[in-house]
């Protein structure tokens, strides 16, 4: 579940901002008991496979520990990402941060602005929820669940 901090009025004319962000539940701390839970019996089932003499298994315990450590930064590298939307007067603007810094904005006409909400109603499946205006299409709360896209389109429809 994503974070989402909203700040809505009831008329379209007023100010709003909503700040999207990647919910991470694992914190350090508990990054910190699953890693050595993880090199803990890493350790114990390769020194068996040790004693046992395939010594080669052991390498592979290692990469083992290497790759869940390497996913996990890459996890938390991804929970740096975040995006804004907000609505002041005739423009609504979309402020992207990726996970690398990198920042983007763009600024749409708030009258001309289309929420497209990808459903395929056959499979009952929620897709991709993107802001669109003359031609331009930006992806925005793809690390969203499908309930969450689905409230958060009605919320900026009913906004914008």
């Amino acid at each position: 579940m994503a974070k989402a901090i909203v700040q809505m009025s009831r008329r379209t004319s007023d100010p709003w901002s909503i700040t999207l962000t990647p919910h991470r539940s694992l914190g350090r701390t508990g990054f910190l008991v699953v890693m050595g839970l993880v090199v803990l019996v890493n350790l114990l089932a390769g020194g068996l496979f040790l004693a046992l003499g395939a010594w080669p298994v052991l390498g592979f315990m290692g990469a083992d520990v290497a790759i869940i450590w390497w996913v996990f930064r890459r996890n938390f590298a991804d929970s740096a990402r975040a995006e804004q939307i907000s609505a002041a007067g005739d423009c609504l603007t979309l402020r992207s941060i990726m996970p690398t810094g990198e920042k983007s904005e763009t600024v749409f006409n708030r009258r001309w602005v289309k929420v497209d909400l990808e459903f395929d109603t056959a499979r009952d499946l929620v897709g991709r929820l993107s802001l669109r205006s003359h031609g331009e299409v930006h992806e925005i709360a793809a690390f969203l669940g499908a309930e969450e896209r689905q409230s958060l389109a009605r919320t900026l429809r009913a906004s914008i």
